[in-house]
């Protein structure tokens, strides 16, 4: 089976005070492989996420996906991160924090300095949708990327049509859909992989 590329989202979903935990089941063609959870602590300046797939055919384990990630901010920049990946037994890390006037990154292709304030794919933050650039916590990569606003849709949310606004998100090797309320709230997610495969995350 081809090595899929899989994309996460890693994402802050409620501005309350208190920590919370958001989950989505994840979808490759429709079919359950997984689950992603996030949890966000009480003072909303660090986000841990977790991620478990497994792809099976004809009943045997084909793929399987293990993701680990750490993300401190302050504001609408970065701080630090300690994101650990197993994507079907090849494994990295990606670890960065904020010093002065750098961001400095470890990543498997080596050190990199990229600019004080950056964002990762953070689909919480609505100045996401404004950026030319981002970071891939799986792969420590700093891309270059388009997100264009498409329009008005309903899309079913926990079993309920809700008013969203849909956004394209393109990247190198990466396709991304999502939708948002129309306070901004980011709803749900779909990748189509370079092979051409669909994840969707679904909230529970």
């Amino acid at each position: 089976m081809r090595k899929l590329t899989l994309f996460l989202a890693f994402i802050l979903i409620s501005q309350t005070a208190s920590a919370e935990e958001w989950a989505f089941n994840v979808f490759l063609d429709k079919k359950p492989i997984g689950e992603h959870t996030f949890t966000i602590n009480e003072a909303r300046d660090t986000l841990t996420s977790k991620a478990k797939f497994d792809v099976k055919l004809l009943f045997i384990n084909a793929y399987n996906y293990l993701h680990a990630s750490n993300e401190t901010w302050q504001g609408d920049c970065l701080t630090s991160i300690d994101a650990n990946t197993n994507d079907n037994g090849e494994k990295s890390v990606v670890t960065g924090k904020l010093e002065g006037q750098n961001f400095i990154l470890n990543t498997p292709k080596g050190k990199q300095t990229l600019p004080a304030c950056i964002m990762t794919f953070a689909y919480w933050n609505p100045k996401m949708l404004g950026q030319s650039k981002l970071l891939n916590p799986q792969t420590g990569d700093y891309l270059d990327v388009k997100i264009t606003q498409i329009g008005k849709e309903q899309i079913e949310v926990r079993g309920k049509s809700i008013d969203a606004e849909h956004y394209n998100v393109i990247a190198k090797k990466m396709n991304i859909d999502l939708w948002y309320s129309p306070d901004k709230e980011w709803l749900a997610l779909r990748s189509t992989t370079p092979e051409g495969r669909i994840i969707n995350y679904k909230l529970k």
